[in-house]
Order: C-alpha cells, then sequence, then structure tokens
C-alpha cells in the first residue's frame, strides 16, 4: 500500500464516521468515565471523550506506536502522510536507482 492509498482510507473512515457515534461501554470504561466526569466536571460527558481521542492520538505519535502501524499497513510514515511525499520522494532517492551488481568475486583472494 502507498500514501496514496492511506489518503483514500483516510477519507472514506472520515466519512463513515460522521458527525455522531454511538459506542457502547462496558463497565471497567463507565467506571472510568464517571470518575473522570466528577473529577474534571466538563460541560458534557462528550468532552471527555473528545480529550481521549486526542490524548490517545498524541501518545502513539510521540511513542511511535502510529508510525509502526502506518508503516505496517501503508509503507508511510505520519511526517511522510503530512507532508504529502515519502523520505524517497523527498530526498530523491527514487531519482537515480543504483544498477543492481553481482559481484561473485568479491569474496575470492
Amino acid at each position: 500500500m502507498s500514501l496514496d492509498d492511506l489518503q483514500d482510507e483516510l477519507e472514506g473512515e472520515y466519512t463513515d464516521l460522521g458527525d455522531d457515534i454511538s459506542v457502547s461501554l462496558d463497565r471497567e470504561t463507565r467506571n472510568e468515565l464517571a470518575m473522570l466526569n466528577a473529577a474534571f466536571d466538563p460541560e458534557d460527558g462528550e468532552e471527555l471523550l473528545r480529550r481521549a481521542v486526542h490524548m490517545l492520538f498524541q501518545t502513539a505519535v510521540d511513542t511511535g506506536n502510529l508510525d509502526f502501524h502506518l508503516r505496517s499497513e501503508y509503507d508511510v510514515t505520519y511526517d511522510e502522510y503530512l507532508s504529502g511525499m515519502t523520505y524517497d520522494e523527498m530526498t530523491g532517492g527514487n531519482q537515480f536507482p543504483q544498477q543492481q551488481q553481482k559481484d561473485d568475486r568479491r569474496y575470492q583472494f
């Protein structure tokens, strides 16, 4: 997969999400959300969920976890996505491909 594949996937996911998301919560998540609501007293409960998504995203970027998954699935990193080009395209590494030479004499003395 490539940078274009990632862009297409993002556009599809964005459209599928829409404006509202209905999420079912298990008991542990409901308890944790109740504790956060009590502690932070946000204007609405959805605000904490928005913050949670931002925090998860930032943590994934900071730890390299997002890059790992993007590289595994699309062969790009988040920085490459943001710039719109791969590192090879940025550095010109794919402009001058090296000729593959098989040197059988390399290990002969």
